[in-house]
């Protein structure tokens, strides 16, 4: 999608309001919709979006968004129930609508068929934690669906895979080194592993902890 969008968000809660927020910011236009009349007050407050004060499970209500003219419905409440029964009534009611989904208990994989795309902020809540917990030279970049992730690494000096070339050492199965941390280019079997720099790798959970040896010794 390109240019301004017209989104509709339900919930206004902390991710809804942030997600908001942020879409005010880049220009977009919003509508949110939330049954609280107190959280209704404090959108309202905001000046960040148009409010429309219902419960979106209520199709008269999410009918009021004006869905025909709508390109995304992003349902971010802390509720499982109403977030699934809003993606599948904004389906119902506008096919052509994009529907993004909050997924509140981590299980993804099993609400895959009801929206265009699931979000999950807790997760990505708990790596911002960890990488500022951990510190230091390995840093999560990205969650993945499943079990890989996406982890920037920075070579110590001494360390097993130091100074080779990838072609030159045993990474273990599952994991595989993307490219550098700018991200310029992928990584080839020629490409060195200089101490001080940092790569993207990518890895399963079972094998992060070898392949964090490898680069840190």
């Amino acid at each position: 999608m390109n240019g301004d969008l017209r989104v509709v968000v339900v919930g206004s809660g902390r991710v809804g309001l942030r997600v908001t927020r942020l879409l005010d910011a880049r220009g977009h236009d919003v509508v949110m919709v939330e049954r609280n009349p107190d959280r209704v007050e404090r959108v309202l407050d905001a000046y960040v979006a148009t409010v429309i004060e219902g419960d979106a499970t209520h199709p008269s209500v999410l009918e009021q968004v004006d869905l025909d003219r709508a390109d995304v419905v992003a349902t971010m409440t802390d509720t499982m129930g109403t977030n699934l029964s809003v993606a599948l009534l904004a389906q119902r009611l506008a096919p052509d609508v994009r529907t993004v989904m909050r997924v509140v208990d981590g299980n993804i994989e099993e609400y895959e068929d009801y929206a265009d795309a699931l979000v999950f902020p807790e997760r990505a809540g708990a790596t911002a934690a960890i990488n500022a917990v951990l510190g230091g030279d390995v840093r999560t970049v990205e969650n993945l669906p499943g079990e890989l992730e996406i982890i920037e690494m920075t070579v110590s000096e001494g360390a097993p895979v130091a100074g080779k070339t990838l072609q030159e050492v045993s990474l273990p199965r599952g994991s595989l080194v993307v490219s550098g941390a700018a991200g310029h280019a992928v990584a080839a079997s020629d490409t060195r592993l200089e101490p001080g720099h940092g790569y993207l790798v990518a890895v399963e959970n079972e094998v992060a902890d070898e392949v964090t040896r490898l680069f840190r010794g």
